[in-house]
C-alpha cells in the first residue's frame, strides 16, 4: 500500500561459538560457552559457580587478558579444592 514502509529486516544473530570458548557478558562475567537453547546461550563460570544464560547479542569473545585471569582463577579454585 502507498505510504507503508517496507518490513524491517531481521537482524542476523551471531552464530554460536565452539563449546568451551571463553566469552564475556555485558556484566563482564567470563564464562565457558556450553551450548544454545531456544535462542539463548548457556555459560559456566570458569572457576566454578552457578551457570547462566544470555542473549547472543550481549556476548563477546574474552580478551587474552580475561582468558588468562579466568585460567588463573580456575587453577586457584582447584588448588583450594573448590572445583574439579
Amino acid at each position: 500500500m502507498p505510504g507503508e514502509s517496507p518490513p524491517a529486516e531481521r537482524q542476523e544473530l551471531p552464530s554460536p561459538p565452539p563449546v568451551g570458548t571463553l566469552m564475556v557478558d555485558a556484566q563482564e562475567r567470563v564464562g565457558e560457552f556450553r551450548g544454545e537453547w531456544c535462542g539463548r546461550w548457556s555459560f559456566r563460570p570458569v572457576a566454578g559457580g552457578r551457570e547462566w544464560d544470555a542473549a547472543p547479542e550481549d556476548m563477546r569473545p574474552a580478551t587474552p587478558e580475561q582468558r588468562l585471569r579466568a585460567q588463573i582463577a580456575r587453577a586457584n579454585a582447584r588448588s583450594r579444592g573448590e572445583c574439579l
